[in-house]
């Protein structure tokens, strides 16, 4: 009974040692009130804008634009919309197999994104559905040569793993501020290397919510499907970076594959 005892205690103080080991910002960091949220919705979330406004907290908004060569039925009338009620806004694209260049004209085309507008591209996993690493390079350095700004790159832990260790410091990628998925409450491994930590953190989706009002975090107007993520730093500083990538006036990359 002793050696029981004994084991039972040395197991609760590891496990409180685990815990205490992970940094507060990967430890449900929305649950700190003076941390930023932002969705990131798609014509298929709904949105009850005057709910969605009791919450304060929401200052941000990236909004599906474009997936391939298609583009989101809702993005111009939301994006209108949350301008109007003073929301800081922002757009990503679903990256597909198929041509980089026209896929990143596309986005650029139908987001016609002004310097105030934050830019991402949605790496969604690294399969045959979605749009190859080497063709994410090639997305992201158009965008750089068209805007004079690095996108976000949204990835997946898996993805971001995969970056980390096989890639490491890219002169691209690690210049593009992560958008990390991963849909838990905490994270003991986040994969350091070619990111340091995350500038957003999709935490909650119909992944690992599906009822109303049980998500890690709830927020009004939407429903338990709607993407939630928390942002590395306070409201305010959110407000001071948006939109989360300086502007270069003459970045060396932007001329690589000019004549």
């Amino acid at each position: 009974m002793k050696s029981l005892i004994l084991l039972i205690m040395l197991l609760s103080v590891t496990c409180a040692a685990r815990a205490a080991a992970i940094p507060p910002e990967f430890s449900a960091p929305w649950s700190n009130g003076a941390t930023a949220i932002v969705i990131d919705p798609y014509e298929g979330n709904g949105i009850d804008w005057d709910k969605l406004a009791t919450d304060k907290r929401v200052v941000a908004i990236i909004h599906k634009a474009t997936d391939g060569l298609k583009t989101d039925s809702k993005y111009a009338a939301r994006k209108q919309e949350a301008l109007k009620r003073g929301y800081l806004w922002g757009s990503y694209h679903l990256g597909r197999p198929g041509d980089p260049v026209k896929q990143a004209e596309h986005y650029l085309t139908v987001t016609n994104p002004g310097a105030d507008e934050l830019l991402a591209l949605d790496l969604e996993s690294i399969s045959s559905s979605f749009m190859s690493l080497d063709g994410a390079r090639r997305f992201i350095e158009h965008i750089l040569r068209e805007t004079q700004r690095y996108p976000l790159l949204y990835v997946n832990h898996a993805t971001a793993q995969h970056i980390s260790s096989k890639i490491g410091q890219d002169k691209v990628f690690t210049k593009c501020p992560l958008w990390y998925a991963r849909f838990r409450k905490n994270i003991p491994d986040f994969p350091r290397g070619t990111w340091a930590t995350y500038t957003l953190w999709q935490f909650s989706s119909e992944i690992n919510c599906s009822a109303q009002g049980t998500c890690l975090y709830n927020v009004p107007g939407t429903r338990f499907d709607m993407d939630i993520n928390v942002f590395f730093g306070t409201l305010e500083e959110l407000k001071a970076q948006w939109p989360l990538t300086r502007i270069f006036a003459d970045p060396p990359e932007a001329h690589e594959g000019k004549q």
